[in-house]
């Protein structure tokens, strides 16, 4: 299973493209594309969008991605990880009904 950080670097390095053309196409700081690939800093749901369409990535599949890494890293060390994520899908499940 591979983080945001290898998923993009991966993308990047496979279309041969260098950090300053991201940074040029994403408007985002060729820095702040290096410590995303690094593991280093964590990107908006903005940034993570324009990293999609500069790649052609699917915008959906490196949105969960993205987000699976945050959730991952704030329950990592929780032991009750498991419990407090089926409580959150039930709540989601729950709220999205009522709409």
């Amino acid at each position: 299973m591979k983080n945001l950080k290898d998923v993009i670097r991966e993308a990047r390095l496979e279309q041969g493209v260098v950090l300053r053309k991201v940074a040029s196409a994403t408007e985002i700081d060729q820095t702040i594309i290096n410590k995303f690939e690094l593991g280093e800093r964590k990107p908006s749901r903005e940034q993570v969008e324009k990293l999609a369409a500069f790649y052609g990535l699917d915008k959906d599949e490196l949105i969960i991605t993205w987000k699976s890494d945050l959730v991952y890293n704030d329950l990592k060390d929780e032991k009750l990880a498991n419990q407090i994520l089926k409580v959150a899908e039930q709540k989601i499940e729950y709220f999205n009904s009522k709409h």
